[in-house]
């Protein structure tokens, strides 16, 4: 499975995300695109359209999250909703997917990623 991570700027990202996915076996199984990684040198706009899944962290409002958001949403790309527990979301996003995911630490946001992504 292709998966697109979109999370804010400003976000603790690398500690919260991108060291957790890169260290867990979801990374040996599945194919994940890391918008801030250095190394990364991609059109967002176009890798959204072949991807299978966009899993966006929620927990800080951000434009360049809803942009990608409705990216995915254009291009019929599932969307999966994560969230640091306690943090204040947007209801609107309820019309782009009911999928939502609400995690303790980057643990349990690995756990519960694994287990979504098996369901699928």
């Amino acid at each position: 499975m292709k998966i697109y991570v979109a999370h804010a700027g400003d976000f603790d990202y690398e500690n919260k995300l991108y060291i957790p996915i890169k260290a867990s076996n979801l990374a040996k199984e599945h194919e994940f695109f890391l918008p801030h990684e250095k190394e990364n040198d991609f059109n967002t706009k176009e890798v959204i359209k072949t991807v299978d899944l966009l899993v966006a962290d929620i927990s800080q409002p951000s434009t360049g999250v809803g942009m990608e958001i409705g990216r995915a949403e254009a291009a019929g790309v599932s969307v999966l909703f994560v969230s640091e527990k306690g943090a204040k979301i947007s209801t609107s996003l309820n019309y782009v997917s009911d999928q939502f995911i609400e995690y303790e630490d980057s643990n349990d946001l690995i756990a519960k990623l694994r287990e979504y992504i098996s369901s699928r």
